[in-house]
């Protein structure tokens, strides 16, 4: 059995051991106190506005205020497109539970369809929360004030007043002034590197982005820069004061002053009514674009809300294809116009101008018969201008060769794209032996020769030959200014800076030559082929031009009609280009008429009633017209014209044509 023992405590040992301890506690609780009071003198002193500011965002928000949208006006301050007023309604998503529960109770003061219902739910989805969404937009004020009574009772919908894009004349400038719509995913995916502010916008509701014409080019400049609405919100986000000192005005976007004329772009419409076609004119002296038309042309206020799917397809349906820019974005055959070139070719490589051709209507060269609409008899160069006489260029394009007179067409502007500020330009084709090889060397390598038979078609501005109406325009101002190779000026200002180029390279040509041809040209309306129907009536004032007709297909078989005659897409297109006055230019313009047979009796007459108006409204032109009767200046019916240019060879506008394909009417 163990003995007990008896155990000893130290009481200042215990002692020890417990004001160690104390000792031990206490500097963790100083340490943690000191920490706790250097957080909070470091957040309330160093980091305090800071915080001051985060808790003010939690209170005020700022919400995107969109700048108005830049004006764009015509050279004389009319005013082509601009903003309107207009009332819609928006549900705030991130102020509602149950969307469809939302919509339903809007539709009993806003009746909805089934396609506006997806629309609105695809919108919703598609948008960030925080970005309201348009239930309805453009309402009549009876509609608006109708969905006013009753929006405060709906959580989330908010009717109110918004600024549209308006477009005050219509279809007359649809496809150089193009349009706005609503912003696309691939439109947000080419807006790369934009600030945050930029970014907002382009999701915002009310915001619209250039689609064509000069509203797509310069769509930066026109769309300003975005404000803010300082407002205060409570816990949900839920607006409940607005604070009117801290709001930040929108900067508007730049004004865009074109060169075009309200008046002359109204009237080429006026004049084309529903035929297809293109009309261009320049100012000879500066290469401003005073018209610049391709009709039919489309409402482009029907694109600013969004266009039906129906509304879109009838217009892409329409064979005259109003959607496209004929003046710009397609080409077709030039026909006689082009003989203009091939004649001052001919000069510049020493052709003599006596030189005379027989023309009996037949012409037998290379195994067959090329053809020409009447017999003209014995004629020299000037007077196959004036009579438009195929067989005579037949030769006179022998004489000179594909290279040299596309040489020239180019350095009139032909082939050419031009930096007039907006895209969609094609530059078509002035071929020649350098031309055919490259283009044929992967289509068909045993047809890269330039065959002589090809020759006589270009000579007439068929075969090969494709060009648009702006290079035609361009063609006949650099004849009719006859020392400076003009370009085309579109875009007068942006937000006041002028843009219009002053100095031009002179033409590598002969004045001497170039005189030749105008006086030709002012000889064809005159006496030549569009003697009845391109005279201008201004008393000592005349236009001089040249007419224009193209085949658009084959007439073997049926394919193509000649002249204004069979099925419309089968005919001949019409050309007419002119400068007027005759003795001292100032306008040149170029017509063209989609199928509208001969230029003699359908593309001139427009070109005569465009170009008076821009006569009259030229005051140089009215100090010299003062004298003349007014009685004689009234509109008067033009009779019928039954003179054409010549038979011209096929020429696909759309399509190269083979060289089996590019024959003349064979007799």
């Amino acid at each position: 059995m163990a003995e007990p023992s008896l155990v000893f405590t130290d009481v200042n040992e215990r002692q020890g051991m417990f004001t160690r301890r104390v000792f031990l506690m206490g500097g963790f609780v100083a340490f943690g106190m000191f920490a706790l009071t250097g957080r909070l003198a470091h957040l309330q002193i160093l980091q305090g506005s800071k915080y001051s500011k985060l808790a003010a965002a939690n209170q005020f928000n700022f919400r995107l205020i969109p700048p108005p949208r830049g004006n764009i006006y015509d050279r004389n301050g009319k005013l082509i497109a601009g903003n309107r007023p207009s009332f819609r309604v928006m549900i705030e998503t991130n102020e509602v539970k149950n969307i469809d529960d939302t919509l339903d109770e809007v539709s009993y003061v806003l009746p909805q369809t089934l396609s506006s219902r997806r629309r609105i739910l695809r919108d919703i989805n598609q948008n960030q929360r925080s970005v309201p969404t348009v239930i309805a937009s453009d309402l009549s004020w009876e509609d608006f004030s109708h969905v006013s009574l009753y929006a405060n009772d709906i959580p989330g919908v908010v009717a109110d007043m918004d600024e549209v894009r308006a477009y005050y004349y219509g279809g007359a400038f649809s496809h150089v002034v193009g349009y706005v719509s609503k912003i696309s995913q691939k439109d947000l995916t080419d807006e790369t590197g934009v600030s945050q502010t930029d970014f907002n916008l382009l999701h915002h509701p009310s915001f619209r982005i250039g689609k064509q014409g000069i509203e797509k080019a310069f769509d930066r400049d026109l769309r300003g820069t975005p404000g803010g609405r300082k407002v205060e919100v409570d816990s949900r986000g839920k607006v409940v004061a607005d604070d009117e000192e801290g709001n930040i005005a929108p900067v508007p976007g730049k004004d865009v002053v074109l060169t075009l004329d309200a008046d002359i772009q109204s009237r080429a419409v006026e004049v084309f009514g529903q035929e297809s076609g293109s009309a261009v004119m320049m100012d000879v002296r500066t290469g401003e674009v005073l018209c610049m038309t391709s009709s039919p042309g489309f409402d482009p206020n029907l694109f600013v809300s969004g266009i039906s799917s129906k509304a879109y397809k009838l217009l892409a349906d329409y064979d005259h294809i109003p959607l496209l820019d004929k003046a710009l974005s397609s080409t077709f055959p030039p026909g006689s116009t082009f003989k203009t070139m091939v004649a001052l070719a001919a000069l510049e490589n020493g052709y003599d101008p006596n030189t005379i051709h027989v023309c009996n209507r037949h012409w037998p060269w290379g195994g067959r018969v090329w053809g020409c609409d009447d017999a003209h008899g014995a004629l020299n160069l000037h007077q196959a201008i004036v009579t438009s006489c195929d067989i005579y260029f037949y030769q006179c394009a022998l004489s000179v060769g594909p290279d040299k007179i596309a040489a020239m067409a180019r350095k009139f502007g032909l082939g050419d794209i031009f930096d007039i500020g907006i895209a969609g330009q094609k530059a078509g084709i002035v071929p020649d032996s350098a031309w055919k090889k490259k283009y044929f060397a992967k289509r068909n390598p045993a047809n890269t020769k330039w065959f002589p038979g090809e020759t006589p078609s270009m000579g007439i501005g068929q075969g090969y030959t494709n060009l648009n109406p702006l290079q035609l325009c361009v063609m006949v101002a650099r004849l009719a200014n006859g020392r400076k190779a003009l370009t085309p000026q579109l875009v007068k200002s942006v937000g006041g800076v002028d843009r219009v180029v002053k100095e031009f390279p002179d033409l590598p040509a002969d004045p001497a030559h170039i005189d030749f041809v105008r006086a030709a040209m002012a000889d064809v309306v005159t006496s030549g082929t569009a003697a009845r129907t391109g005279k201008l009536d201004l008393g000592p004032i005349m236009m001089a031009g040249k007419t224009g007709t193209a085949q658009a297909y084959d007439y073997k078989g049926g394919r193509g009609a000649h002249g204004a005659v069979g099925d419309w897409k089968l005919r001949d297109h019409a050309w007419f280009v002119a400068f007027a006055p005759a003795d001292a230019p100032r306008f040149a313009m170029s017509v063209l008429v989609q199928h509208g047979g001969f230029g003699a009796a359908s593309a001139a007459p427009k070109a005569r009633e465009i170009m008076r108006l821009a006569l009259l409204k030229d005051p140089e032109t009215q100090k010299r017209i003062v004298s003349i009767n007014p009685a004689d200046l009234v509109d008067k019916p033009l009779p019928a014209d039954t003179s054409t240019d010549g038979i011209p060879p096929n020429g696909n506008p759309d399509v190269v044509p083979s060289p089996a394909a590019t024959g003349h009417k064979s007799v």
